[in-house]
């Protein structure tokens, strides 16, 4: 999470909203700010009688819930001394959504406006949001390929294709990496630590 916040505050203090820099062809830092789910997903897509402004308070809302809810399986998982494995893969999870919380709930008041600017922090003239209406902070992208497909694929065949355009944070990462391990190592994960209690064996020499 310290990594997640450290590398959001900087982007935050150094670029303007859509600016960036080419690391490597393959790699770009660009700062985007998501105040949907997932892609760029909101609420108020899928039901249209949301406002925008309410559909980010409920998810947020949802954030905190949920967040909360992964805290308590992490801390019931530790005291039942449940898997490495599991245990690690929560506490990932956990840290990456509360990272992408940080952001939802205090960055709005934390910080100026981006747009056509570098962000201030803590600017006399207030955040650009209200508590609980932040918007998470990606920079990530990963353009490992770009170029028009083969003629011969099906539907898709001719037509200009970049992968992977995502672009995402540290958060996300931690988030994703956590449920790919719960996922494929779904039984070592969640495996139950038999313990067989061996009677001890004891030797005795009969003297004949």
């Amino acid at each position: 999470m310290l990594v997640d916040q450290i590398s959001k505050i900087y982007i935050k203090t150094h670029f303007a909203l859509n600016d960036g820099v080419t690391v490597f062809s393959w790699f770009k830092i660009d700062f985007i700010e998501n105040d949907g789910m997932a892609w760029g997903t909101k609420l108020s897509d899928w039901f249209t009688f949301i406002s925008d402004r309410t559909a980010k308070l409920i998810l947020t809302l949802f954030r905190i819930v949920a967040v909360t809810g992964i805290g308590f399986w992490l801390v019931d998982v530790t005291k039942k001394q449940k898997s490495k494995m599991l245990i690690f893969a929560i506490s990932i999870i956990f840290a990456g959504a509360l990272g992408n919380i940080l952001d939802s709930v205090f960055y709005g008041v934390l910080f100026g406006d981006s747009h056509m600017q570098v962000a201030t922090f803590l600017p006399e003239n207030g955040g650009y949001a209200d508590v609980l209406y932040g918007n998470v902070v990606d920079m990530l992208h990963f353009p490992i390929w770009s170029g028009v497909l083969p003629e011969w694929l099906p539907l898709i065949g001719g037509e200009y294709f970049s992968f992977f355009d995502p672009v995402f944070n540290v958060a996300d990462v931690a988030i994703s990496t956590g449920i790919g391990i719960l996922i494929v190592f779904n039984k070592k994960a969640f495996k139950e630590d038999s313990k067989i209690d061996k009677p001890e064996e004891e030797s005795h020499n009969n003297l004949t």
